[in-house]
C-alpha cells in the first residue's frame, strides 16, 4: 500500500488527486475517499470572485493551501500557476515557502502568466531546474509537477510539449502534465515519452475516459482541475434560472441531504 505522497504515483496504477476549493470541499473529499487533495488554482480564483488565469496572488495561494492542510488529514498539493513570477529564483523561492507550511508537492507551469503565452524553451527548462534544486533541499519530501501548458493554451503542439516534459526530466521534475491533449492516442504518447508519472486532467473530453482507460495508457495521476467546482457551479447556474426566471424551485429538491453533509463535515 502506497505510505507517502510519491508512492502515489504509480504507472498504470492511477489515483485521483481530488481538486478541492475550501475546507468544507476538501473535508468532503477526504471524507469520501480521496487518497490525496490538491489546490485548484482557478477554483479558489471563482471562491474570490475572479475569472481563471493568473488572477491569484503567491501569498493568497499559500493561505488558501493552509486552510487546506489544516482540513484534512491526507497529503495536499498545490496548483501554483507559473509559480508566480517569470524568474527561476522565483520559482525556486515558491518551492521553499510551499514546503515550509507542508504542502506535498506544487505544479509550475510554462505559461507566463497573466498572458496566454508559453515562456521560452531555455526559460522554460531553467524555471523547473530551480524549482527541482530547491525541492532536494526541503526536509521533508516534496513532488514537484512540471506542466507543459502550452497545448491546452494553443502556443505550441504535442511535439513541442514532448520535448518540453523530456527536458523537465533531465532537470529534475518528479512528475510532468501536458493538460488537455487532442486525443486519448496523444496522451499515450505523452506517457510513452518520458519515465517519469504522468498526470491527466479529467475534464471536458476526457471527463469520459475512466480511471481503467488512463490507466491502460500508463497514467499515473488524475487531476480535476476546475471541473468539480465547475460542477457546483452548474447546479447554482441551473437552479438559479429556473427560480428567477420560472419561479420554479424544484432543482433544490436535488439537495444532498443535511445528515449526510454533517457527518462527512464532522
Amino acid at each position: 500500500m502506497p505510505t507517502t505522497f510519491r508512492d502515489l504515483h504509480q504507472r498504470t496504477n492511477p489515483f485521483i488527486l481530488a481538486n478541492a476549493w475550501d475546507a468544507g470541499s476538501a473535508k468532503m473529499l477526504a471524507g469520501l475517499g480521496a487518497q490525496a487533495i490538491a489546490t485548484s488554482s482557478g477554483a479558489h480564483a471563482f471562491t474570490m470572485g475572479r475569472p481563471d488565469m493568473g488572477t491569484l496572488t503567491r501569498d493568497e495561494a499559500l493561505s488558501h493551501a493552509q486552510d487546506l492542510i489544516a482540513a484534512v488529514d491526507i497529503p495536499v498539493s498545490g496548483d501554483f500557476e507559473n509559480g508566480f513570477g517569470d524568474n527561476p529564483d522565483t520559482c525556486a523561492e515558491t518551492v521553499r515557502l510551499s514546503g515550509e507550511i507542508g504542502l506535498a508537492g506544487i505544479c509550475i507551469e510554462d505559461t507566463a502568466l497573466p498572458a496566454a503565452s508559453a515562456y521560452e524553451f531555455d526559460l522554460s527548462v531553467e524555471r523547473i531546474r530551480a524549482a527541482s534544486a530547491a525541492a532536494r533541499d526541503l526536509p521533508n519530501d516534496f513532488v514537484l509537477v512540471a506542466r507543459a501548458d502550452g497545448v491546452l493554451n494553443k502556443q505550441y503542439g504535442l511535439e513541442e510539449a514532448i520535448r518540453r516534459i523530456q527536458a523537465y526530466e533531465v532537470a529534475g521534475a518528479d512528475c510532468v502534465y501536458v493538460p488537455m491533449p487532442a486525443s486519448m492516442d496523444d496522451l499515450a504518447r505523452i506517457c510513452a515519452a518520458t519515465t517519469l508519472p504522468v498526470n491527466a486532467l479529467a475534464a471536458g473530453p476526457f471527463a469520459k475516459i475512466s480511471r481503467a482507460q488512463f490507466a491502460a495508457i500508463g497514467v499515473a495521476r488524475i487531476s480535476l482541475g476546475a471541473a468539480l467546482a465547475r460542477v457546483t457551479h452548474r447546479a447554482i447556474h441551473d437552479a438559479a434560472t429556473a427560480m428567477f426566471e420560472e419561479g420554479d424551485f424544484s432543482p433544490l429538491t436535488k439537495a444532498l441531504p443535511a445528515a449526510i453533509t454533517d457527518k462527512l463535515l464532522d
